[in-house]
């Protein structure tokens, strides 16, 4: 309680007297360009990521970045509240890009890989949570592209964010706009503090350094 009381006071003195013709601003709406769905883990930091301010993504977070997919009648076969983040996202804010950002020694990807039931006493609403992070084993199993010298949990983190990529896909809001929706997948590697792109034309996951990400810009 002492820390986030002396944030709070860090706040309202250092940053609210410069921050606040921002928050002006904003309190009258918003107009974020992005959709961030990120791991609830509080090592990863989606703003600190990104160098964005307030106002510039909607974010998301879930345990293990997880996005439960949608079914045929269009809803969501888990919780409802990732669903309608995407909804309001898409349809409200009028959002176009739709990034999902993993990263390494992921907790939840640790659960997954050594079986759910272990949890099963201690927190059953996180075993039935962790149902959705299934796929992504056999999709890592069809990943031969993601490099086997990662760590598994790593190698699965990596597999989970194109997996949860095409949960997000599975919603209405987004299928309908199929082409005009642009999906990202983001890694991002704690020890290393670098962030990768999966680039559909390589095959990879790419590192986002500032070579790499000025050859992007430029063929934008």
């Amino acid at each position: 309680m002492h820390r986030l009381l002396r944030g709070l006071i860090n706040f309202k003195t250092e940053l609210a007297p410069t921050m606040r013709p921002l928050f002006k601003d904003l309190s009258q709406g918003q107009e974020p360009e992005l959709l961030l769905i990120s791991c609830s883990d509080s090592r990863v930091v989606p703003h600190l990521l990104t160098s964005e301010e307030p106002g510039d993504v909607f974010v998301v977070r879930t345990v293990g970045n997880i996005i439960a997919p949608a079914g045929q009648s269009g809803f969501s076969v888990g919780d409802v509240s990732e669903a309608s983040a995407i909804e309001y996202g898409v349809e409200v804010l009028g959002i176009r890009d739709i990034a999902v950002c993993g990263h390494s020694n992921c907790g939840a990807m640790k659960a997954v890989l050594d079986g759910r039931q272990k949890l099963a006493a201690l927190a059953p609403n996180l075993v039935a949570w962790l149902e959705h992070g299934e796929a992504s084993q056999t999709r890592l199993k069809l990943s031969d592209f993601i490099d086997p010298k990662l760590p598994e949990v790593d190698r699965l983190s990596q597999a989970n964010v194109l997996q949860q990529l095409d949960h997000v896909a599975s919603y209405a809001p987004v299928a309908k706009r199929k082409g005009e929706i642009r999906l990202h997948a983001l890694w991002f590697d704690i020890a290393k503090t670098m962030v990768s792109l999966y680039e559909a034309d390589r095959g990879r996951f790419v590192a986002l350094d500032e070579q790499e990400i000025g050859r992007l810009l430029s063929a934008r």
